[in-house]
C-alpha cells in the first residue's frame, strides 16, 4: 500500500482495523462473492456488511461491481484488490512528507507562504 499522506494511510489502517473486516477479508481471500452470501457466511445483516464493504472500497482494500444473475436480479460482488501492507517509521515519514508537499503546494498556488 502506497499511501499518498497521512490522510489515506490512516484510512487504509481504519478499513483492516476492525474484526468483522479481518473476516471479510478472510473470506474474500478465496475469491469474490456477492453481498448475501458473504453476510450470510460472516452471521451479520447486509446492512451492515454494506457498511463494512463501502470503508474497505474506499481505502482500495476491495473492489465490487454488479452482476445480472440468470433470473435478472442484480447482484453485488466483491473481491479484494491487491495490496500489500508495509508499516515502519519510514511509511509514516514519507506519509508526512507527502502531507507537507501538499500544503506547500496549496500555499504557493493561493500566493500565499
Amino acid at each position: 500500500m502506497d499511501a499518498k499522506n497521512s490522510e489515506e494511510l490512516l484510512a487504509f489502517l481504519a478499513a483492516v482495523g476492525h474484526a468483522q473486516r479481518i473476516r471479510i477479508i478472510g473470506e474474500l481471500a478465496a475469491g469474490q462473492l456477492y453481498v448475501s452470501e458473504l453476510a450470510r457466511r460472516l452471521g451479520v445483516s447486509r446492512p451492515l456488511l454494506y457498511m463494512h464493504l463501502e470503508r474497505m472500497e474506499k481505502a482500495g482494500l476491495v473492489v465490487g461491481r454488479l452482476e445480472l444473475s440468470e433470473d435478472g436480479k442484480a447482484l453485488k460482488y466483491f473481491e479484494l484488490a491487491p495490496f500489500d501492507v508495509q508499516l515502519n517509521v519510514d511509511t509514516i515519514i514519507a506519509a508526512l512528507r507527502q502531507d507537507q508537499a501538499g500544503d506547500d503546494e496549496q500555499h504557493s498556488s493561493r500566493g500565499t507562504s
